[in-house]
């Protein structure tokens, strides 16, 4: 059911494969548009949501006068995050791929009453970031916001997996009522809860086995950038933290395990070996998508779209209590 009258509209950058996008859709928001230039990540949202209007272009280009007569509620969007990973070069404003101004810019010309932000931890915590945070709070300042920057964790909302993301929220002077951040959901399930019955699923004997070795919260998915990375679930001392799930991370398997895999523990040269590889929609599941949610393009193209996204449920989260900043309490789970 939406929200009627009191109706919520958000314009989306940076979208991704629509992680962001279905959290704030969740929390009752409308999107008026989605600017998003890798084509997969489009076609991903254009086939799980043929009604939202995908704009496929470099977000440098994306000129804000196609949503002139739109009203916009809340500009939100997860801008690249390799130039503050502690896992980069952490260049920062001075890499080529920062959106943050771009994001700026949108923000003066269509003067939304709030901005949501999602980007890596190190944005918020990390101290040679303290300018950029600075200077960003500054220049919202004079477009007439309050800035709130907080870290939040995955596995605080229902998530079984370690995942902190900072969130960058402004809302505009004139807000209805003073933001604040989503309560935290209490204790995570582990990764043998949400993935077991997958693992069953196709008649693996040893599934309820695994479930027990997978006992706790996955580490951090990973998608890698543009040019690098996807395929598999990260470097070696992921693999490593993955193993103690009894999962093995060398790669993304194409089907769950049959009645003819065997569990075996502690083989090979690294010890994961002998365990179960993910499939991308077990990945698709731990980040928070519903089970129904399609990813277009190559195995790697998907495993990228899977290992950035943020995920829906935090998402959902903040954007209901920004919704509830800007006056409108109670929010569904759109039609």
């Amino acid at each position: 059911m939406g929200l009627g009258n009191n109706s919520l509209t958000s314009l989306e950058i940076c979208a991704g494969a629509g992680g962001q996008a279905l959290g704030i859709e969740q929390a009752g928001f409308t999107h008026v548009g989605l600017v998003e230039r890798n084509s997969d990540a489009c076609e991903t949202l254009r086939q799980n949501r043929p009604q939202w209007q995908v704009f496929e272009e470099d977000l440098r280009k994306f000129d804000p006068g196609v949503i002139a007569k739109c009203s916009v509620d809340l500009l939100a969007g997860g801008v690249p995050c390799t130039p503050y990973s502690i896992a980069g070069k952490q260049l920062g404003a001075t890499d080529g791929r920062d959106l943050l101004p771009e994001a700026l810019r949108l923000v003066a010309a269509i003067v939304p009453r709030a901005v949501m932000i999602e980007n890596v931890a190190a944005l918020a915590q990390n101290s040679s970031y303290g300018p950029i945070r600075d200077s960003l709070i500054s220049e919202l300042k004079k477009l007439g916001y309050k800035t709130n920057i907080f870290v939040l964790d995955a596995q605080d909302f229902g998530l079984a997996q370690r995942r902190k993301r900072a969130l960058i929220v402004a809302l505009r002077d004139d807000t209805a009522q003073p933001f604040r951040w989503p309560m935290q959901l209490g204790l995570a399930p582990t990764v043998g809860e949400v993935l077991g019955p997958s693992m069953a699923s196709a008649g693996w004997g040893g599934a309820n086995e695994w479930s027990h070795l997978a006992d706790d919260v996955a580490p951090t998915l990973v998608g890698g950038s543009e040019k690098h990375g996807g395929g598999d679930l990260g470097p070696a001392r992921a693999k490593r933290a993955w193993a103690r799930l009894a999962v093995n991370g060398n790669s993304y398997a194409d089907d769950v395990p049959d009645h003819n895999f065997v569990l075996r523990h502690g083989q090979g040269n690294n010890g994961w070996e002998g365990y179960p590889r993910l499939t991308l929609a077990q990945a698709s599941l731990l980040q928070g998508f519903p089970p129904d949610w399609r990813f277009s393009g190559s195995k790697t193209a998907r495993s990228k779209q899977i290992g950035n996204a943020f995920p829906p449920p935090v998402a959902r989260a903040v954007a209901e209590c920004i919704a509830e900043a800007l006056g409108v309490t109670h929010v569904h789970d759109p039609a």
